[in-house]
């Protein structure tokens, strides 16, 4: 284990509390942070290659634009910290501007997975010799405590990926807010997030003609069989995506096909479905550039930078701390 790794004891303990709570609520649901055991995290390396997820290309495109621009920023070498950096398939531009102005790199990716993170960490270090790479794994908690341990350089956070859009509002602002206390007025952030665009293209995105989505999806019901010894027959479940406009959120559900009843043994528990109803597994939040702006200003933060992809349909933004 690395530094900073949270005992496996404890995450299954906090795995098993959080699946109590969720399927015993009202409606039922689980954190998608449970999405990303070996298996997921595989699974969402696919979608990200999918023709209908532009996401990934769109945050791919900016990065190959605008990746030298933002290392010109700082004067010196940095520690670029990513929290929930999966296979740092996108950060390797990143990487490589560093490297190419500055000659040296400190990067400390954290990832609650960490078979990702060892074999990512592996691949980095062997094509870029002068990359010094701390890998932690843990939680954002942990990436916390280890962006308040970086002190002895400027740091460029990195939050990409629209994974701010996966917090609900409140949510989304204690982070940032917790983000900036870790900040000295030197560090900056990197901060990708996804913009409102037409039902169509966002529904697609997220229930994808090869089913890799609901594959995904239905691991999380998976992994509770594997790791908490539950009995969920996946037949008996469907995958579901829409876009709740009101709340301005696609919207991922597990949904029962018919009346059932579910038993998990390590969570002490049995739980009961109706027909139709559901576990609502994930929320992603679209931002307007208005509210993209209020959530910096409310965080402590202001928008220094901000650049789009081509079509316009992602943003990354580029947060310094307001002083």
């Amino acid at each position: 284990m690395e530094n900073g790794t949270p005992p496996v004891d404890s995450l299954r303990a906090a795995f098993i509390e959080d699946v109590r709570a969720g399927l015993t609520s009202k409606p039922k649901t689980v954190p998608p942070r449970y999405f990303y055991d070996a298996k997921g995290s595989r699974l969402f390396e696919e979608i990200c290659g999918l023709p209908e997820y532009y996401l990934t290309r769109a945050e791919f495109e900016i990065l190959r634009g605008y990746a030298d621009r933002a290392a010109a920023q700082f004067r010196e070498p940095v520690a670029l910290v990513e929290l929930g950096s999966g296979s740092s398939v996108k950060t390797r531009l990143l990487i490589e501007a560093f490297l190419r102005q500055h000659g040296a790199l400190r990067y400390v990716p954290i990832d609650i997975s960490a078979a990702i993170l060892e074999e990512s960490s592996a691949a980095l270090r062997h094509e870029y010799p002068r990359l010094e790479i701390q890998p932690v794994t843990g939680e954002y908690a942990v990436g916390f405590q280890q962006l308040a341990a970086e002190t002895d350089r400027p740091k460029l956070i990195l939050f990409l990926g629209s994974n701010i859009g996966n917090m609900n509002p409140d949510e989304a602002l204690a982070f940032l807010r917790r983000m900036r206390g870790s900040m000295s007025n030197g560090d900056r952030a990197l901060v990708g997030i996804d913009l409102r665009k037409s039902r169509g293209v966002l529904e697609a995105a997220y229930d994808d003609a090869a089913g890799v989505t609901a594959q995904f999806n239905m691991n999380l019901l998976e992994r509770i069989n594997r790791e908490l010894r539950g009995n969920f027959n996946l037949e008996r479940f469907v995958h579901r995506a829409f876009y709740n406009s009101a709340e301005g959120r696609m919207e991922m559900h597990l949904v029962s096909l018919k009346a059932q009843r579910v038993q998990i043994e390590a969570a002490e528990m049995e739980t009961e479905f109706a027909k139709g109803e559901t576990i609502h597994t994930e929320n992603s939040y679209k931002f307007t550039l208005q509210q993209i702006d209020a959530l910096a200003e409310a965080s402590g933060f202001v928008v220094e930078t901000r650049w789009f992809d081509s079509g316009r349909r992602f943003s990354l933004n580029c947060l310094a701390p307001d002083a």
